[in-house]
């Protein structure tokens, strides 16, 4: 039927709302399923990719890189297989493409929206939110005070920067590459789910 991909700034609910999109469609929901799969390709465990998403594009990786030889490191890990970031980014381009070619699933940020561009039948979709909305979001649905939220967020939006820093874009909050873009500070979660199955399921009857 569709493949969707949610983008957001950290905090603005994405997470939350692309399981429930995912469940009110019947969707299979890419979050911790990319990192599962590309664990498996990459024959390390999932927590080596979950480092490798922590800390892209960052000067703690590129130290890593740069000092620590690749047998070291597979010793250090005590794994057979190998990943640094530029064997991420191969491996989420493969992972993504052939999840959105089984179709009927929605992807969760990592991205989603230039590795799938062209692809027919696609949706993308932005969240934004401003950071006191966003901190708020941290602390409802993680029950965060709102130091711990304040943090989360900035260290979400970090992470995410430098991901995309690491694919090379820096337009990722420009409305032109979604076909949705909604200012979650202005929509509540069940208002938003309607807004994304409306566009996916109106389209898709023309």
């Amino acid at each position: 039927m569709a493949v969707i991909t949610i983008s957001r700034q950290f905090g603005a609910g994405g997470r939350t709302l692309g399981g429930m999109v995912a469940k009110e469609l019947d969707y299979l929901f890419l979050d911790d399923l990319l990192i599962d799969e590309i664990s498996k390709k990459a024959k390390v465990s999932p927590n080596w990719v979950k480092s490798i998403e922590r800390t892209a594009g960052g000067a703690m990786s590129k130290f890593i890189s740069g000092v620590l030889s690749r047998g070291y490191m597979e010793r250090l890990m005590g794994a057979k297989g190998y990943i640094d970031e530029e064997i991420y980014i191969e491996l989420l381009n493969e992972v993504i493409t052939k999840f959105a070619e089984q179709d009927d699933v929605v992807i969760m940020g990592r991205g989603g929206q230039y590795i799938l561009s062209d692809f027919k039948g696609a949706y993308h979709v932005l969240l934004v939110a401003e950071p006191e909305s966003r901190i708020q979001f941290m602390q409802k649905y993680y029950k965060m005070n709102e130091q711990q939220a304040d943090k989360a967020v900035k260290q979400g939006e970090k992470k995410r920067t430098n991901l995309y820093k690491k694919l090379g874009k820096k337009d990722y909050d420009q409305s032109q590459l979604y076909h949705l873009t909604m200012n979650m500070s202005r929509f509540t979660i069940d208002e938003a789910l309607k807004q994304i199955v409306t566009l996916v399921t109106g389209t898709c009857q023309l």
